[in-house]
């Protein structure tokens, strides 16, 4: 296997308040955009050449990755005139690709931090002769997932819309948003029409007779459709947890990147990372949070598992929990934000405005 498709959609816009100005998958992670995350990835894994099919901001791609070489890769970019769900833009790139009919192509997600062993996805579909084979993981709550029940063999039996009910839970294995595809397969999507891959093409292949081959493997796995699970997703690739060969530096509690400045009595834990050009003053506690590119973290804040996005500013004593700061936005001292609000960017919060907890 040498060549991938990378599908980067439409859900980065759910990060919208600290990324009016730089897109979801362009805000750092562990120091670098997350997309780093998931090219490096897969060349360790043995690719050279891969599509990224984007529905929006290819310019913004294009010239921070280039042609790819500096990851030792060669990356192609298509963006689709109208959105064409997930099998569509497999489709819409086909032209691009180098294969043969019955080689194997990657397919992954670029919304998913994993730790998949994309090598033993390739081999197993390699060595069962499936026409597709899936990463599957288990979650503790598979409601709010699509189910897909294999048989004793891993071979793919049904796929399953959203339970409702107890009795419809039959299995806690989920489609985990990285595939190989026998290249001809690929030909088979309907092409110029939106087609979504989990909800049409797979049952249609499955109905069909198709060989789809499921590989369970429960290593870590995170979908980033939301800035808390963003945020998570960076301190755990700085803890080491989610593995990367694109982390800049040593895991650990703390990523401090070059240029940014901490005072020697802040305390940063839980896989923090403060990006060039940012300043945490004297006193600060930032735990499990991003301070991205010039970001100012006054002396006594405390801030956990948020996002201070590019240029923002946390006053003095502020207290940020579960938080997301949007460029250049303004949070004067003495405040207290909580619970997952997010601050537009370039919003201006006086001294003293908010406060979540009671008075006692």
């Amino acid at each position: 296997m040498t060549e991938a498709i990378l599908l980067v959609g439409g859900k980065g816009t759910r990060l919208r308040p600290v990324t009016m100005h730089t897109p979801k998958p362009m805000v750092p992670a562990a120091g670098v955009p997350f997309l780093t995350h998931q090219l490096a990835r897969a060349r360790a894994a043995g690719v050279d050449h891969i599509v990224m099919a984007t529905s929006y901001l290819a310019e913004v791609f294009e010239p921070y990755f280039g042609d790819g070489s500096k990851l030792g890769l060669h990356l192609e970019y298509v963006t689709e005139r109208e959105p064409l769900g997930t099998g569509g833009a497999i489709r819409n790139v086909a032209s691009r690709l180098r294969s043969g009919p019955d080689e194997p192509v990657l397919i992954f997600n670029g919304d998913i931090l994993t730790g998949l062993d994309i090598r033993a996805l390739v081999d197993t579909h390699e060595t069962s002769g499936a026409d597709v084979s899936l990463h599957l993981t288990r979650v503790e709550d598979p409601r709010a997932f699509g189910l897909v029940p294999t048989d004793s063999t891993g071979r793919v039996t049904a796929f399953l819309e959203k339970p409702q009910t107890p009795e419809e839970i039959v299995t806690d294995q989920i489609n985990a948003g990285a595939y190989v595809f026998r290249r001809s397969v690929i030909d088979t999507i309907p092409a110029g029409r939106p087609v979504s891959v989990e909800r049409e093409t797979f049952p249609e292949l499955l109905a069909s007779g198709a060989y789809l081959q499921g590989m369970v493997d429960s290593t870590y796995w995170l979908d980033l459709g939301t800035p808390q699970a963003f945020v998570r997703g960076s301190a755990d690739l700085v803890l080491g947890r989610a593995p990367s060969p694109a982390v800049p530096g040593r895991c650990g509690d703390r990523l401090v990147l070059d240029g940014a400045t901490v005072a020697e009595d802040a305390k940063l834990t839980g896989g923090t990372v403060v990006c060039a050009g940012a300043t945490v003053g004297e006193g600060a506690r930032v735990d499990g949070s991003a301070i991205l590119a010039g970001a100012v973290v006054e002396p006594g804040a405390v801030i956990t598992d948020s996002l201070v996005g590019p240029g923002a500013r946390i006053g003095a004593r502020t207290v940020l929990n579960g938080a997301v700061i949007g460029d250049g936005a303004r949070v004067g001292a003495d405040n207290e934000l909580r619970d997952g609000v997010r601050i537009w960017c370039g919003a201006v919060l006086p001294d003293a405005s908010i406060r979540f907890s009671s008075d006692q």
